[in-house]
């Protein structure tokens, strides 16, 4: 069962929701737009933590700071690039050896800048439907870009541009484009699942 906890950075404390299904092996998984919409309770935010729980890794989720019961408010991704370090160092006090990123939409600009000022991080990250359409991904590299996720539908996250990217991002990781689904996945989420469960 999840059970809800909180964590502090060096400024806010953050909302969480940890799954415990494994005292090794956890993700940090981070929410869409919170200024949309967008918290830790968002469908797609939820579908990632069931893959994950699925093969057997704990899982947390949280609200960035000033979304939900997490103080603070919205940094434009800048210091909810912190926001994420402190999820991570949450995991790693409560003794988890491995730990996984991945995040949705804004989520995952947040998880690229983190990833590029953190440099050379032992962390796997995953994107789902980074808007490379809405938001300057630029070209550099992601340090510990695994796999990304995004619907053949997508009009913020397009396939076409994304495949653009990825060379620069890094040279081994994987697209995987889900047929039919848009930037929401409504209706593909079970499919999600599958495909992020698959390359875990």
């Amino acid at each position: 069962m999840e059970k809800t906890i909180f964590f502090n950075d060096a400024e806010v404390r953050l909302e969480g929701r940890l799954l415990m299904a494994s005292p090794k092996q956890a993700v940090v998984i981070t929410h869409p737009h919170p200024l949309y919409g967008g918290d830790m309770d968002n469908a797609v935010v939820t579908a990632i933590a069931e893959a994950y729980n699925r093969e057997g890794w704990s899982t947390l989720r949280f609200n960035f700071r000033g979304t939900g019961r997490s103080s603070g408010h919205h940094e434009d991704g800048i210091g909810e690039q912190a926001d994420v370090q402190a999820a991570i160092t949450c995991l790693q006090n409560l003794g988890f050896q491995r730990i996984d990123l991945a995040g949705y939409s804004f989520g995952a600009w947040v998880l690229t800048n983190w990833s590029r000022s953190a440099g050379d991080h032992p962390h796997r990250i995953f994107l789902v439907a980074p808007p490379v359409a809405f938001v300057d991904f630029t070209k550099m590299a992601i340090p510990g870009l695994h796999s990304v996720f995004t619907g053949s539908l997508d009009d913020l996250a397009p396939p076409s541009r994304i495949n653009l990217c990825l060379p620069h991002w890094h040279a081994e990781a994987r697209l995987n484009v889900i047929q039919g689904a848009d930037h929401s996945f409504w209706g593909h989420f079970q499919t999600l699942q599958r495909e992020i469960a698959a390359v875990i």
